[in-house]
């Protein structure tokens, strides 16, 4: 069957998202996306090497989503309420794409692709805290809100929490994220960094 002439690289990988969004990552067939786009399944291998470089390229289209969808929740808010806003951008965008929010968050981070994009949603991310937190140490501020947000999706895709999930876990957590944050002066890190603590 020759190539579709209207096929690129951005028409496979939507439809792939598609497919991902209905059936979830374990179900996504190369073969599936091909007859979809009227080609045959080794005409895939013309735009990405193998799946591996789908996903890849799957997760650096959630990131971009992602990193768009937190830009336009900060805008130009005062810094309190555009963390608030983000943290909220962030929930939504894992309950729309659970499934892709998945393989966001698996190994396909190695590609450099994904990547790039990764960096640049960190980097915002570790902007905007620093303008709550001490900038010595923004990245573990931001690191702790990460950890809060993903910990929240991840307990509510599990369905953990049941019919009595907590409405209120997300301000809960970001109110004690913010006293936390704002009070990383000096003094505070001095004393953390004389009683580190081993997580091995």
């Amino acid at each position: 069957m020759p190539y579709v002439s209207k096929t690129d690289k951005q028409a496979i990988l939507s439809v792939a998202l598609q497919q991902v969004a209905r059936d979830g990552i374990r179900s996504m067939s190369l073969r599936g996306i091909a007859a979809s786009l009227g080609l045959a399944p080794n005409a895939l291998y013309r735009y990405f090497a193998d799946r591996a470089a789908l996903e890849a390229a799957m997760c650096a289209e959630g990131e971009r989503q992602l990193y768009s969808m937190l830009k336009r929740a900060a805008g130009t808010k005062e810094p309190r309420l555009a963390l608030r806003k983000m943290a909220a951008a962030y929930v939504r965008f894992a309950r729309k794409h659970p499934h892709l929010y998945e393989l966001m968050m698996a190994s396909c981070k190695t590609r450099a692709e994904a990547a790039v994009v990764d960096q640049n949603v960190w980097s915002f991310v570790v902007e905007q805290v620093s303008l709550i937190a001490a900038k010595s140490c923004a990245h573990e501020a931001a690191t702790s809100l990460w950890a809060l947000l993903h910990g929240l999706v991840t307990l509510e895709a599990a369905q953990v929490f049941g019919e009595k999930k907590p409405v209120r876990g997300l301000d809960f957590g970001l109110d004690a994220w913010f006293v936390a944050a704002a009070g990383t002066n000096s003094n505070t890190l001095t004393r953390r960094k004389k009683r580190k603590i081993s997580v091995a």
